[in-house]
C-alpha cells in the first residue's frame, strides 16, 4: 500500500491521550499529529525516536498531521492501526498470500455475527465462504525469544469476541482466518502476549480448537509504502 505523499520526517517529543502526539519536523516546526493507535504502543513512544507523519489537505480536519512511521534501531515500524486492512486486501487481491488465494470475490467490512463486520469476506462458487479478520502487530518486546512479534499489546474485549464469532462462522461450515498482520521489519516469529491478555489467549485456543486457522506475515516497510512481505511461523504460547 502507498502512503501518502511525501512523508514528513521528524522526532517525537511525546505521544499522550492515545490520539495526539507532539513531533519536531526536520525544519523545527513543532506540530501535533493525529495518533490512529488506540494501543499502549509499548517501545514504540520514546522521545527523540525518528517518526514519519503524512499530510491531510481535508479542510474540515482538525488535526492536518497523522503520525504513519517510527524507527526502532534499524527497524520499521507501521503504526496506523487505519492502514491494515487495505494492506492485507492489497495483498490477497495481487497474489501474495497463497492461503488465501483462488476467490472470486473479496468485499470489506461486512455484517456478521453480533453487531459485527468482518475486516474481509472472500467468497467463491466451489470454496465457499472465507471470512477475514486482520490484527495489527506491533510489539516486540524480546524478553524470551529476540525477533519475536506479540499480539495484543493491551487487553482487547473486542478481540475476544471476535475469536468466538469466526469459530462460530467454522461451526456454520464456512472458513475462518485470523491475520496478524506485523507492521515491523525486525521479526522472524509471532505468539500472543498471554501475559497482557490472558483471556484473548484462552479465546484463541478454543477458537483454533474449533477450526479457526491462524496466519502471520510481517511487512516491507519504508516512507514510501507498506506492504505484505513474509510468512512468520505461529507459536504457540507457554
Amino acid at each position: 500500500m502507498d502512503l501518502p505523499q511525501p512523508l514528513l520526517r521528524g522526532r517525537l517529543i511525546q505521544r499522550y491521550k492515545r490520539f495526539l502526539a507532539d513531533i519536531e519536523l526536520e525544519n523545527g516546526d513543532i506540530i501535533t499529529a493525529h495518533c490512529a493507535n488506540p494501543g499502549a504502543m509499548t517501545g514504540l513512544k520514546d522521545a527523540g525516536m525518528p517518526v514519519w507523519v503524512s499530510i491531510s489537505d481535508n479542510p474540515k480536519r482538525k488535526l492536518k498531521h497523522s503520525w504513519e512511521l517510527c524507527q526502532v534501531g534499524e527497524a520499521m515500524v507501521g503504526i496506523n492501526t487505519s492502514h491494515p486492512n487495505a494492506i492485507v486486501a492489497e495483498a490477497i487481491e495481487s497474489g501474495k498470500i497463497p492461503e488465501l488465494a483462488g476467490y472470486q470475490t473479496l468485499k470489506r467490512e461486512v455484517k456478521y455475527g453480533q453487531n459485527s463486520r468482518i475486516d474481509i469476506l472472500l467468497s467463491d462458487p466451489d470454496k465457499g465462504l472465507c471470512y477475514v479478520e486482520i490484527k495489527n502487530v506491533h510489539l516486540k518486546r524480546d524478553n524470551a525469544i529476540p525477533g519475536l512479534a506479540e499480539f495484543p499489546d493491551a487487553v482487547t474485549k473486542r478481540g475476544a469476541k471476535h475469536l468466538d464469532e469466526m469459530a462460530d462462522m467454522v461451526a456454520q461450515g464456512h472458513r475462518a482466518v485470523m491475520f496478524y498482520l506485523i507492521q515491523r521489519t525486525d521479526c522472524a516469529a509471532f505468539t500472543l502476549a498471554a501475559d497482557i491478555d490472558p483471556h484473548y489467549a484462552a479465546r484463541f485456543k478454543t477458537a483454533t480448537a474449533r477450526g479457526v486457522e491462524a496466519i502471520a506475515y510481517d511487512c516491507a516497510i519504508d516512507p514510501s509504502s507498506v506492504t505484505v512481505r513474509n510468512k512468520l511461523p505461529v507459536l504457540p504460547t507457554s
